[in-house]
């Protein structure tokens, strides 16, 4: 089941989040098929303005996205190509969505999960 935390400048993201669901879902449709639609789990969270900061500076043009993925993901052959879709097709969801000016400031991180380590109504899925 991919999840999705995204952390975008509140002042960037008010607004567009229904816009942003559809190209965030998408975006993993994309590279993992159609089955995957109704699993998508994405939770958005808007960051205070002076709260986001790079470089010691507080900012309004990073993103965060972190990707809670199955181990497994990592095991197959074509691992890397997977990998790299997926941050591209979130970069550019965000992007397209929120505003080319945050491609550059954001950042996609895949973490993988054993499915033994992973609870869904508080019981492994299938």
């Amino acid at each position: 089941m991919p999840h999705l935390s995204v952390h975008l400048p509140e002042s960037r993201l008010t607004g567009k989040e229904p816009a942003l669901v559809t190209a965030l879902t998408e975006a993993i449709v994309d590279v993992y098929g159609e089955w995957a639609r109704d699993l998508v789990s994405i939770h958005l969270t808007g960051v205070p303005a002076g709260r986001f900061a790079q470089g010691g500076k507080a900012v309004e043009t990073n993103a965060a996205v972190v990707l809670g993925v199955r181990a497994g993901v990592f095991d197959r052959p074509d691992a890397a190509e997977i990998s790299a879709r997926l941050g591209s097709g979130l970069t550019d969801a965000i992007a397209r969505v929120v505003g080319d000016d945050l491609r550059a400031g954001t950042m996609v991180e895949l973490v993988a999960s054993p499915p033994e380590r992973t609870f869904v109504g508080g019981v492994l899925p299938d």
